[in-house]
C-alpha cells in the first residue's frame, strides 16, 4: 500500500508529503485498521537501561517531534519511540525550504533547526498516551540560548518531562542549530553533562524514579573526540550513547544538485559512516548501552548493527522510502 502512495506522496513538498502521512497512519489507527499492515509478530523482547523493550526497533527521534502521533507510530509494532527534538520554548525553527529528498540516494538533507511547539505541549501530548510503548524524548536549546548556559535549557526541559519519559536524549550533536556541536567539545562537555546528570539524580531521589540519560553524538567525530566523549558518558555514569545524527559530509552525495545545500544528510549515503562510528564505540567501551541509527534501511543493515555491538536500532530516513513493510521485515528478526 505505502509503494502505492509513496510516488503521490514525493510528488508533494517534504514537510507537506510528512504531515499527510502521519495523519493519514492517525487516521487508520483511529479506525483500527494498522493490523492490515503491521507486524502480526511483537518481535524478541529484551531488558535495557532498566526497561522492558517489545523488541529492538525503534523510531527515531525528528519523525514526531511534538507527540502527536506517538499512539498512531505505537500501532506499528515499534519497541519504542522518540519524540523530539523538544526545546523549553517553542521555536518555528530555519526558513523553508528546510527538507529536501535526494530520492534515487535514498537520503534526506534537512536543516530544521529544532521546529517544536515547545515542552508543555509535550508534556500534555505525553500525558494523553494510551500506549504502553517505551517513549524517550530527545531535547535541545533554544536557537537564542547562549552556549554557556545551554545546560539551563536541558535541566528545564528534563524537569519537565521526568515524569512522563521513559529514557530522554540530551541533543548537542545536531547540525542544524548555530554551534550546537561546540557542546561536544572538552570547553562545554563536562560542565553540561555533569550538570544536567546532576540534575536527573536530584528527580530520581525526589520522585523515587530512575530516568535514563544517552547523549546523541554526531557522526563528523574524529576519533579523538569521540572516545573524549564516550569516557565521559561512562565516567560520569550517564546511561548511553545514540549513534549517530545526521552528517554534514556530502562525499557520497557530490554529485547530487542538492548536495550543496546546508543541512544534515541522514539516509543510505550515511549507513557506511554510522557503521563505522558505532564499531569505533564497541571497540573502546564494551559494556555502554548503544543505540545505532543512521542509514538503516534494509535487513542486513539491521542484522550488520546488532552483530557490531548495538543493543537497539531506529529508522527514520529509511522508513520514509521503504514504508512499514520494512519495520515489519525487522521486528521479525
Amino acid at each position: 500500500m505505502y509503494k502505492f502512495f509513496c510516488p503521490l506522496l514525493f510528488c508533494l513538498p517534504p514537510e507537506v508529503a510528512h504531515a499527510i502521512t502521519l495523519n493519514l497512519l492517525k487516521f487508520a489507527t483511529v479506525l483500527k485498521l494498522t493490523h492490515f499492515f503491521v507486524c502480526k509478530s511483537t518481535g524478541q523482547p529484551i531488558n535495557l537501561l532498566d526497561l522492558q523493550f517489545k523488541n529492538r526497533i525503534g523510531i527515531a527521534a525528528g519523525l514526531d517531534k511534538n507527540g502527536d502521533y506517538l499512539d498512531a507510530l505505537a500501532a506499528l509494532g515499534v519497541g519504542f519511540i522518540e519524540v523530539g527534538a523538544v526545546t523549553p520554548k517553542a521555536q518555528i525553527g530555519n526558513s523553508k525550504p528546510r527538507l529536501f529528498r535526494l530520492v534515487k540516494e535514498q537520503a534526506l538533507i534537512n536543516r530544521m533547526g529544532f521546529n517544536n511547539k515547545g515542552v508543555d505541549y509535550l508534556v500534555n501530548k505525553l500525558k494523553q498516551r494510551k500506549s504502553t510503548c517505551i517513549v524517550g524524548v530527545n531535547f535541545g536549546k533554544n536557537k537564542e540560548t547562549p552556549l554557556a548556559q545551554a545546560a539551563d535549557d536541558y535541566i528545564y526541559c528534563l524537569e519537565k518531562v521526568f515524569l512522563y519519559a521513559d529514557f530522554c536524549t540530551i541533543n548537542i550533536s545536531s547540525p542544524n542549530t548555530p554551534d550546537l556541536q561546540q557542546l561536544q567539545t572538552p570547553l562545554y562537555l563536562e560542565n553540561l553533562l555533569t550538570a544536567i546528570k546532576k540534575k536527573r539524580d536530584d528527580l530520581t531521589i525526589q520522585h523515587t524514579k530512575k530516568l535514563p540519560l544517552l547523549v546523541k553524538i554526531s557522526p563528523d567525530l574524529i576519533d579523538a573526540e569521540l572516545y573524549a566523549l564516550v569516557d565521559m558518558v561512562d565516567k560520569l555514569g550517564l546511561d548511553g550513547i545514540i549513534a549517530t545524527n545526521t552528517t554534514n559530509q556530502r562525499s557520497n552525495v557530490t554529485n547530487h544538485s542538492l548536495a550543496k545545500q546546508i543541512g544534515g544528510l541522514s539516509g543510505k549515503p550515511i549507513a557506511r559512516l554510522s557503521y563505522e562510528m558505532l564499531v569505533k564505540i564497541r571497540q573502546h567501551n564494551k559494556h555502554l548501552p548503544v543505540i545505532s541509527v543512521g542509514g538503516i534501511s534494509s535487513v542486513a543493515d539491521a542484522k550488520q548493527r546488532f552483530q557490531a555491538g548495538a543493543d537497539l536500532i531506529q529508522l527514520y530516513t529509511g522508513l520514509i522510502y521503504e514504508g512499514p513493510r520494512l519495520l515489519r521485515k525487522l521486528i521479525e528478526l
